[in-house]
């Protein structure tokens, strides 16, 4: 039981913090379905990062580097969505579709790359990480906590507080809403744009090291990270963009993927002599049942997805 409610806290941070990214570039009126591929490239960057340091420096050291070099490496791909649908006003799905489909294609060349570097017999696409890894949990008697959890909580109470207790927050969604109004009254729309689709990618590429410092010591980064970008786009369209109602969808959400890294630790489970595909499966099959349900009641931001034309009033 310890086990399942580890595993379900910490999916349930990356699903949260990759969904409140995909809330904020939502609300600017940019629409972001290339979290999958931000979500590799943070994942890069972090397991690069635990590479370099190893054990050196414990947590204090470890820990805001990985933060600073995925959450920015994050910031840097969000760059592509950014200059492509507000300064180029390209179809935003298309757009993030690409982008998913190069993180993981480019993510392998560099691993690729860097290991033949060190070992000319070495064409493998996994970083190996478990000394760095070591240095973001800390045991606390049966539960092993860590340090990711602790900053999606933070990384929450901020989110709230900057979209519903800010200026900037109220300017950025009303640039999601109407941005024609919020033109007329002197807010810089694609400044705006801009500023979601950044945060955006701060946040996708935090979540992407988070996911695989889940439960694992290595990573093959051609194997992407399994879909989760689109299940966080589900956790935010079940969370109706709200802060607070994504961190119970992601908790929901995180349970059911938690359950197929446990489930056979579970007697009542095992009698149901399922498969674990099933189980892995699971996560996926109850974001369709209950989207179905619920995404006729959806209010997703009027302008997301729409190209901003100065020249329309």
């Amino acid at each position: 039981m310890i086990l399942l409610l580890q595993y379900t806290l910490i999916f349930a941070s990356v699903l949260m913090l990759v969904a409140l990214g995909g809330c904020f570039s939502e609300h600017s009126g940019v629409i972001n379905l290339g979290l999958e591929g931000i979500m590799v490239m943070g994942a890069l960057g972090g397991a690069l990062t635990m590479k370099t340091l190893g054990d050196t420096g414990g947590a204090a050291l470890i820990v805001p580097a990985v933060v600073l070099v995925s959450s920015l490496a994050g910031v840097v791909y969000s760059v592509l969505l950014g200059v492509a649908s507000i300064n180029f006003r390209a179809d935003q799905t298309l757009v993030g579709t690409a982008m998913n489909m190069l993180a993981a294609a480019l993510a392998t060349v560099i691993v690729k790359s860097i290991n033949m570097a060190e070992n000319p017999d070495n064409v493998s696409s996994t970083i190996q990480y478990m000394s760095g890894k070591k240095a973001l949990t800390a045991n606390i008697g049966r539960f092993q906590f860590n340090w990711f959890m602790l900053i999606a909580v933070i990384l929450l109470i901020l989110s709230y507080v900057i979209l519903y207790k800010t200026r900037f927050g109220l300017r950025l969604m009303a640039c999601g809403e109407h941005p024609q109004a919020a033109d007329s009254v002197g807010i810089n729309v694609a400044k705006m744009r801009w500023a979601g689709v950044l945060i955006s990618g701060f946040l996708g590429g935090l979540g992407g090291i988070v996911y695989i410092t889940a439960g694992v010591s290595e990573w093959k980064f051609e194997t992407g990270v399994a879909g989760f970008g689109f299940l966080a786009l589900a956790v935010m369209i079940f969370g109706q963009w709200k802060p607070v109602n994504i961190a119970l969808a992601a908790l929901l959400f995180g349970f059911f993927r938690a359950l197929s890294n446990v489930y056979s630790g579970f007697d009542f489970l095992k009698q149901l002599h399922l498969p674990g595909t099933i189980y892995n499966m699971m996560p996926y099959i109850i974001s369709l049942i209950v989207l179905a349900f619920t995404s006729r009641n959806s209010r997703a931001p009027k302008a997301e997805g729409i190209p901003y034309d100065k020249s329309e009033r």
